[in-house]
């Protein structure tokens, strides 16, 4: 069994792929800006979490090397 290779034709123009689009895929802050807005209460819950985890640590640690 043999396989066709491509002719390599220089004057050819690619042709481009159905699922390719112009333009650049969205960037992380985008998506994650997208993300929060679509999960609003939990990621709230979360930012508001990790910022009083972080308080308590700066306090702690503030406390213990006082």
């Amino acid at each position: 069994m043999s396989q066709e290779q491509p002719t390599l034709d220089p004057t050819a123009t690619p042709q481009p792929s159905p699922t390719a689009s112009t333009e650049a895929p969205p960037s992380f802050v985008k998506l994650a800006m997208r993300n929060m807005v679509k999960k609003g209460g939990k990621s709230l819950f979360h930012f508001s979490l990790t910022v009083t985890a972080l308080l308590t640590l700066l306090v702690g640690l503030a406390y213990l090397t006082r």
